[in-house]
């Protein structure tokens, strides 16, 4: 076409006319070209070229020097067959016109155009027969032909499963849609193609096999099996050029009688030798009926061909709306050529939706509605065109909106039907172009892994090769597709993977684990051990655990395990990462010194029994213990000197070790596991009571305070004591300005000095007419008995209730009456229950025996 001045092409397809079209571009100027569809149409003014699909080219050819229709032999369609009859018969060229076919229609060119030459080009490459093969054992660049939705459906997401996905080809899809589900597997994306068949007809695919699900279909009257020609259509797209292809079907399959597809021998025949019956007819309707009335141009429709070689075309849909509407009463207002030529045309107006002639002809009645008064308005046809642009919705619904938004982009390329045709065209394209777009997004999602796609190609390869990359947040990727994430030197397939997947993700994965993970531990090892933290035992980066830690008697040198993940990484590095995390435990170790010299104490034979079954008792409690507890009557108090050397203290109600009260190493005893009560990070001086109260602390009514500031509250209580004689009743002032400035409430004050068996006595209140400062309070020093220490710190002799029970002085405001009060003249202080530095119970042993 391009060797002549000018030239028309017509081709069954859309997509074909399209590709066409931007070759001829490519090689004459834009302005030279023109694409004419029943939906599209991009005509310059200067243009000299045509490509139309055969419905919308002219039929005698436009008067141009060269004129082609292309698969010709679609003459012998029921439903189209009559309009490649006609081109055939009328389309002329005024230099060249040549028809491109099967060898199947030459017969029919020898009798309807005599003296055409026939040019045979051969297929250059073998096709061959195959057999049967399971579809997960389909050899990549094939196609699966089926040929129901649901089929088509069924293939693409077991191919998903099996092989990483598959591109959907329909004849329900959009143009645009198909040609980008063709690139998905022209470039590679996908090794999979399934079709129904129309993948026999205008698409050039780079294939080497094609598999057929069925060998039956429906073509719109009845279930028949395919023709070998039809066979060899579909086949035939496999292999290109010079390269051999192979064709077959898909086993496991079940026809229409129970029994898989097979070929017979006949047709594997045919198809192998390209040998097929000729054809004997073709199709053919009148094309230039009268439209002096309705009934006439029915007639004329229905007329039967003079030749032998050709017969009446079977009713198509345009002719069945007709035939239905002129039933109608909407048929007795159209009279006269003109509006009988209209209406045929509304009549005419394609099924893109493929919803029969019944609900079509509904849609037709209403569009001649509008039609019949002059042209349909912008506004209405802006606003059914707006109604269909929305993206949302499934593969169906999407499906159903491209047919519908074609059908009005077939109304816009009207001449004589819509106003600002021109507009509402592009805005009709437009919308199309969009659905389409989401259309192949969602059967992309849906039919395509392109993750496995990619596993699927890369796993026959070397480990090293394999293009597995570490991103910045711990995920690792094949070519940008997440295959599992790295959670510190564990691999974790990708929690979105399916079932079937995770074996594949896994063993890629592992494929290059130990050349990351070598590059993660020698940037631990030299930029971050700073991240690395001891937590529960373990240490620990970003959350992931990296070894157990254990620690011997002596609290030495931590003894630690590598967690099983570790041992994807090889021998050397792994090995310098083991000393690495020692180095590093070692010097977190330090604030443990005192405890180690605790620890070598109690093995030293010179200490004496006495004093290391004392440290042992310390070791045991993390380096403090009740002196309940600590068994002091069997140590001689020349050992004392020893161990406070040591570092010990010995409390008036606990022994400890000063140096270990300290944050540092409450918290590493803390995160090593080896110390499991509560942990109060700061050691603050003074924390709310809690039921179970952290490491270092003991109780003092609502409050708690660390031991070592306890036993500085109650050395300063001796003292005040030894200064008042120290006598067994003696009775003395005791300063708790102490105990407040660290930040106990005076009642709680009382309580945590009751427990060493001091106790308050109120100081009695003034008379109403006395004068002066009120005596002081004074307090005295029982000293607790033996039988009734309580683990908890009561004081000894404490009973809850009965008589001999001490009560609080009432003082000022108090109920007695004044008159009794004289009577028995000056009032004796009375003890104050300074009660226990906390409420106990039966079962108070008990529960610390659990904590």
């Amino acid at each position: 076409m391009c060797g002549h001045s000018s030239g028309m092409m017509g081709f069954p397809l859309r997509l074909l006319a399209r590709e066409v079209y931007d070759r001829v571009r490519a090689i004459k100027d834009d302005n030279a070209v023109a694409l004419i569809t029943g939906e599209e149409r991009i005509e310059p003014k200067d243009a000299r070229y045509f490509c139309c699909t055969v419905e919308a080219m002219d039929r005698l050819g436009g008067g141009k020097a060269f004129v082609a229709l292309d698969e010709a032999q679609i003459g012998a369609d029921p439903e189209r067959g009559h309009i490649f009859t006609d081109r055939l018969l009328n389309a002329r060229g005024r230099e060249e016109t040549m028809l491109l076919g099967s060898s199947t229609l030459a017969p029919m060119v020898d009798a309807l155009v005599p003296g055409a030459e026939k040019i045979e080009r051969p297929r250059f490459s073998t096709l061959s027969h195959a057999g049967s093969c399971k579809l997960s054992r389909l050899p990549p660049r094939s196609a699966v032909v089926a040929f129901s939705t649901e089929q088509v459906y069924a293939m693409a997401e077991m191919l998903r499963r099996f092989r990483g996905g598959a591109a959907v080809v329909m004849g329900a899809l959009s143009p645009e849609t198909r040609n980008k589900q063709v690139e998905l597997f022209q470039s590679g994306e996908v090794d999979y193609i399934v079709a129904t068949d129309a993948i026999g007809m205008g698409l050039n695919l780079d294939l080497h096999h094609v598999a057929f699900a069925a060998l039956t279909k429906f073509d719109g009257r009845r279930k028949r099996r395919l023709t070998p020609s039809e066979m060899a259509q579909i086949a035939g797209r496999a292999g290109r050029h010079q390269r051999d292809g192979t064709f077959g079907t898909v086993s496991g399959m079940r026809g229409a009688n129970g029994a898989p597809p097979e070929f017979t021998e006949e047709e594997i025949y045919a198809i192998e030798e390209h040998r097929f019956q000729p054809l004997t007819h073709l199709y053919w309707r009148e094309p230039e009926p009268r439209f002096d009335s309705l009934g006439t141009l029915i007639a004329d429709l229905e007329a039967s061909p003079d030749r032998p070689e050709l017969r009446a075309a079977p009713e198509a849909i345009d002719l069945a709306v007709l035939k239905r509407l002129a039933e109608e009463p909407l048929a007795t207002q159209i009279k006269g050529a003109g509006k009988v030529r209209r209406f045929w045309e509304a009549c005419s107006l394609p099924d893109f939706r493929q919803i029969g002639a019944d609900q079509h002809a509904r849609f037709v009645a209403r569009l001649w509605q509008d039609l019949q008064g002059g042209y349909l308005g912008a506004d209405f046809v802006a606003a059914r065109i707006a109604e269909l642009d929305r993206v949302q919705g499934d593969i169906d619904t999407l499906q159903g909106r491209i047919a519908a938004i074609r059908s009005w982009a077939y109304i816009c390329q009207r001449p004589d039907w819509v106003l600002a045709r021109d507009e509402m065209a592009a805005r009709a394209i437009a919308v199309e172009a969009r659905l389409s777009d989401a259309l192949h997004a969602r059967l992309t999602e849906r039919f395509v892994n392109r993750r496995t796609t990619i596993l699927m190609k890369s796993l026959g390869q070397d480990a090293s090769a394999l293009p597995v990359k570490l991103e910045e947040d711990g995920r690792l990727t094949v070519d940008d597709e997440p295959i599992g994430r790295l959670e510190g030197f564990r691999f974790a397939v990708d929690p979105d993977a399916t079932v079937a997947d995770r074996k594949m993700l896994l063993a890629a994965g592992e494929k290059a684990l130990p050349g990351i993970l070598t590059q993660r531990a020698d940037w631990l090892l030299g930029e971050g051990l700073g991240e690395l933290e001891l937590a529960d035992g373990t240490i620990r980066w970003k959350g992931s655990r990296l070894a157990t830690v254990e620690m011997p008697e002596d609290f030495r040198e931590g003894r630690i395990t590598l967690a099983r993940e570790l041992t994807m990484l090889p021998e050397g590095p792994r090995t310098r990462l083991e000393a690495g995390l020692k180095t590093w435990l070692a010097a977190k170790l330090e604030p443990l010194e005192p405890l180690r010299k605790l620890a070598a104490a109690a093995r030293d034979p010179e200490a004496g029994s006495e004093a290391r079954a004392l440290i042992h008792t310390l070791i045991d409690g993390h380096g403090v213990v009740s002196r309940e507890k600590a068994g002091l009557e069997h140590l001689p108090k020349e050992l004392r000197p020893y161990l406070r050397k040591l570092g010990v203290v010995f409390g008036a109600l606990d022994i400890f070790a000063h140096a270990l009260l300290k944050p540092a190493p409450r918290q590493l005893l803390h995160a090593l596991g080896i110390d499991h009560r509560p942990l109060q990070e700061a050691m603050l001086p003074v924390i709310p009571e809690t039921p179970r109260l952290p490491a270092g602390y003991r109780p003092a009514g609502k409050q708690a305070i660390r031991v070592d500031l306890a036993e500085k509250i109650l050395r300063a209580a001796f003292e005040s004591r030894a200064k008042a004689g120290g006598e067994r009743n003696a009775r003395f002032r005791l300063d708790t300005a102490l105990g407040i400035s660290i930040g106990l409430e005076e009642e709680n004050l009382v309580r945590l000095v009751g427990s060493a068996g001091f106790r308050l006595q109120r100081a009695p209140a003034l008379d109403e007419k006395a004068f002066g400062p009120p005596a002081p309070d004074r307090w005295i020093w029982q000293p607790r008995r033996k039988d009734t220490g309580r683990n908890d710190g009561h004081r000894d002799g404490h009973r809850k209730s009965g008589k001999n029970q001490p009560q609080h002085s009432r003082g000022k405001g108090g109920p007695r009456s004044k008159s009794r009060d004289k009577q028995r003249g000056p009032r004796k202080p009375k003890p104050v229950d300074t009660g226990p530095a906390r409420s106990g119970g039966a079962f108070d042993a008990l529960a610390d025996l659990l904590k």
